[in-house]
């Protein structure tokens, strides 16, 4: 883990990096959907929570949280799982819909609905130890998130690992945007922290890898597809010795001192 020794601060982000859905949004709300009387296709549940997600970021981006007037992380949820329910051919009806909204969002704080990533519990064992033997470096987690990410991380007890979880909604900005990685430095409470000092881990080509290095961090991408693919559609910025298939994979390479920076 030498490689390690040059970084103050090691931030991850959090889904398909640290967590993962134990089963597909599309199949989790069918099965909660059914509960509350509105019996779907899983698929098409899939495809329209999809189509959703995509509309919502694209209308009201970070969970609403800039748009005029303010929308808030909750609402924001409400219309995305009504029209995908709607779209579905299965409209949950209006005296039921709060209830189920706000089911789903409790129950998306939970075990129930996320594990940890491969390889994911036991870096951030190692970074702990590393940390309690070099009060220096700081471990933090940077999500484009709405406030219920403090819970999460505290029911799937990752929060023991972690100085601080910085989600974009409080934030008021997204990865990959300057504004959240210059936050991070700030509530890391790190003296004279300097860019280069730190490093940024996660699964979005755009917005962890090259987000990190534009504000002049380090990062380390982790992804299933190959180089070959993502230096094709995302550019040579990503280097292909930071890319790794899973926080196993990374963890095994920094443990063999197979990482340079």
């Amino acid at each position: 883990m030498r490689s390690l020794n040059r970084f103050r601060l090691i931030t991850f982000d959090v889904t398909n990096t640290l967590l993962q859905f134990r089963t597909s949004p599309g199949k989790q709300y069918g099965e909660i959907g059914a509960l509350f009387g509105a019996r779907c296709d899983n698929n098409d549940l899939a495809k329209n929570y999809k189509a959703n997600w995509y509309k919502m970021n694209r209308d009201y981006p970070n969970f609403g949280v800039d748009t005029s007037p303010r929308l808030e992380w909750q609402q924001w949820w409400r219309q995305l799982i009504a029209g995908t329910f709607a779209e579905s051919g299965a409209a949950i009806p209006d005296e039921k819909l709060d209830n189920f909204v706000s089911h789903l969002l409790e129950l998306y704080k939970t075990t129930i609905c996320w594990q940890p990533c491969n390889g994911s519990v036991e870096l951030l064992q190692q970074l702990r130890k590393h940390n309690l033997a070099d009060k220096q470096l700081k471990v933090g987690v940077i999500a484009n998130f709405d406030p219920r990410l403090d819970a999460l991380l505290r029911n799937t007890k990752l929060d023991r690992y972690l100085d601080f979880a910085l989600n974009s909604y409080t934030a008021k900005a997204e990865k990959p945007q300057l504004a959240i990685f210059q936050r991070a430095m700030e509530d890391s409470k790190l003296a004279n922290l300097k860019p280069a000092e730190c490093l940024h881990i996660g699964d979005g080509p755009t917005t962890d890898y090259l987000g990190a290095k534009e504000a002049g961090w380090h990062a380390a991408l982790v992804h299933e597809k190959s180089y070959s693919y993502l230096s094709k559609k995302y550019g040579t910025d990503i280097k292909r010795n930071h890319v790794f298939p899973s926080l196993y994979d990374f963890h095994k390479k920094l443990t063999d001192d197979a990482v340079v920076w």
